[in-house]
């Protein structure tokens, strides 16, 4: 029989299944960045391994200036630094 590794401490939202919502909370803070190629996916990867609150990840339609739309990724927090610490650390944003 194979024992389960212990976690050190251990996130009640990853355990009950919370931590990722579906829907837009109006609370959250958002930023959007241009999609690209898979690039939901491996955000999504990079917010689980480094942060610890709850997120928000999903596609949406921009208009920019020159009134065109354009896809989007969405991605919101419900902490502040959170999101600051996402902007500042997260290697999928410097292209």
């Amino acid at each position: 029989m194979k024992k389960q590794p212990k976690l050190k401490d251990p996130n009640p939202l990853n355990f009950f299944n919370i931590r990722k919502l579906n829907t837009v909370p109006p609370h959250f803070e958002f930023i959007s960045i241009p999609m690209h190629y898979n690039l939901q996916d491996s955000i999504e990867k990079w917010i689980l391994k480094n942060l610890k609150g709850r997120f928000y990840v999903g596609q949406n339609i921009n208009l920019s200036t020159s009134n065109t739309l354009t896809p989007v990724l969405q991605i919101g927090f419900e902490e502040g630094k959170e999101m600051s610490y996402f902007t500042l650390a997260c290697p999928h944003l410097k292209y």
